[in-house]
């Protein structure tokens, strides 16, 4: 197996030239040089990392709603023993009502005692309704549950099972804000580093002749390019995985979908951004006309793309404008790998979204990236 992949990884090498793996390791040096770029690009979100470990991301304990439909014994010897647990939060009330505060994002699961909850003679069913979006705790509310069952169980009983738990899933409101968070922080991150290594580079590789001398040499425009696309995704890689290790690590983000769709979904995102990079750098002239340029195509782009916060709570006249930014294409279509466990090669609106933005991006990069003018 490894074999196959490290014979895969040779051949994808070999699709470039000698000449484009040379640019792409000068580019690579030129990048690793200005320490600077680098902390800035990991800074950010190295903050918010940080912000959410200090302030201990969220509770410990399970707000754990109690729906008693029986008045027997057993059953307030059952509630006695969950609302005693140190692991859960309990709130005790009738279904709709907590329902409707499970819907909201108040509590974490609801347990419903049936009325005719005895031990006599058959199995008896408790209705767990959980949120959907906190999966990753089904297993410690399952085990601290069967653990009051057997608890009453061994009191009341010495044979068969007593009771059976049906689950019942309930799509609330979110998953914790970091899951949410993490996510449109690396689609952001990954524009910056694109635009950055396109547009910026572009305009500063002209101001310093760089451009003009590579021009009356045997380097194809298309070598120049492939090699900035390279270099640039390889830096992606290599800083969105600090980033993402360290959020797996000290935050217990757990990654739904596969790796190869995280990232492959990182790949064309950075593909397009790069892309887009290579317009506004071609557009200005000056690093100081690029900065305002690039600012104006990134900054509306992180306060509407639902990075911090759902495009669905914006004004419902901003969505669909919302929902078409690339930005937004791509944190939606890593939140829905990272937290729903969806696939790259699922076919939807975020992935539809995903490949015309690849289309216009390389369209528009080839009409406004012209070498003969870029090297003036």
């Amino acid at each position: 197996m490894y074999f196959l992949l490290l014979r895969d990884i040779h051949l994808g090498i070999e699709m470039f030239t000698s000449m484009q793996l040379h640019l792409a390791k000068v580019f690579l040096k030129i990048f690793f040089r200005d320490r600077q770029s680098i902390m800035f690009n990991l800074f950010f979100p190295l903050v918010f990392i940080g912000a959410f470990l200090f302030t201990g991301g969220e509770p410990d304990s399970i707000k754990l709603g109690l729906v008693n439909n029986s008045s027997n014994t057993i059953s307030k010897n059952f509630s006695e023993l969950v609302k005693s647990d140190q692991l859960f939060e309990v709130t005790e009330g009738e279904e709709s009502d907590l329902k409707e505060q499970l819907l909201l994002g108040d509590q974490t699961a609801i347990i419903v005692i049936p009325e005719n909850f005895d031990y006599l003679g058959k199995t008896n069913e408790l209705r767990l309704l959980l949120d959907a979006s906190q999966v990753r705790q089904l297993g410690t509310i399952k085990e601290a549950i069967n653990t009051s069952l057997l608890a009453i169980e061994r009191e009341l009983r010495n044979s068969e099972p007593m009771f059976s738990l049906e689950i019942e899933d309930v799509k609330a409101r979110s998953q914790r804000y970091i899951d949410f968070l993490l996510p449109g922080l690396l689609a952001f991150m990954l524009m910056n580093l694109s635009i950055a290594g396109s547009g910026f580079n572009i305009v500063e590789y002209r101001r310093r002749g760089i451009l003009k001398r590579l021009f009356v040499t045997p380097i194809q425009p298309k070598d120049f390019i492939i090699s900035i696309v390279l270099a640039r995704t390889l830096i992606v890689l290599i800083q969105i995985s600090v980033v993402l290790g360290l959020a797996i690590a000290l935050l217990d983000i757990k990654i739904m979908g596969s790796f190869f769709s995280l990232y492959g979904m990182i790949i064309l995102g950075t593909f397009i951004f790069l892309c887009l990079g290579f317009c506004l750098g071609s557009i200005a002239k000056t690093q100081e006309a690029v900065r305002p340029i690039v600012t104006s195509f990134t900054f509306p782009q992180l306060i509407l793309s639902g990075v911090f916060f759902p495009i669905s709570s914006m004004p419902e006249i901003i969505q669909p404008l919302a929902h078409a930014l690339p930005l937004s294409v791509i944190a939606t279509g890593l939140r829905d790998i990272a937290n729903d466990g969806a696939s790259l090669l699922m076919f939807n609106a975020t992935t539809l979204g995903v490949i015309i933005w690849i289309i216009l991006s390389f369209f528009t990069v080839t009409k406004f990236f012209v070498w003969k003018e870029i090297a003036r």
